[in-house]
């Protein structure tokens, strides 16, 4: 069974590109525009992984991120952020809100599949119709 990753970006480009490159690699992937819709998918979903940008409307990244590790149901699943929010502090404070790691925007395609792959492992082939 793969392991489900739930993209929470509210810029629909970049929402589209992480998943299409995340699909195209063999991955099974959801979406979320914002911080409460992922919390709530998260709770439904159970995700192997969530890539959280930490600038969303609604409930931002770091509150979402908060959120999910204070659920006991939700606690254990890896959070990445995902963030152009390069200043000094920005990582400390995505780590103390719960991330296990930062990605900063723009990033490498490439970069996106190997973080992703070390949480989750590597994506299935997908099965080739006879």
């Amino acid at each position: 069974m793969r392991q489900m990753i739930l993209v929470v970006e509210d810029d629909a480009t970049m929402q589209k590109m992480a998943l299409k490159i995340l699909r195209s690699r063999g991955f099974v992937c959801d979406s979320a525009p914002n911080g409460r819709a992922a919390v709530a998918m998260a709770a439904a979903l159970k995700p192997g992984l969530v890539l959280m940008d930490l600038s969303l409307p609604e409930m931002n990244g770091w509150e979402a991120t908060r959120a999910l590790k204070a659920d006991p149901a939700l606690a254990q699943i890896p959070v990445v952020a995902i963030t152009a929010h390069a200043m000094v502090g920005d990582r400390e404070t995505a780590i103390a809100a719960g991330c296990a790691e930062c990605l900063t925007k723009p990033y490498e395609l490439e970069e996106l599949v190997a973080l992703v792959e070390r949480y989750v492992g590597p994506a299935q082939p997908k099965a080739k119709v006879a």
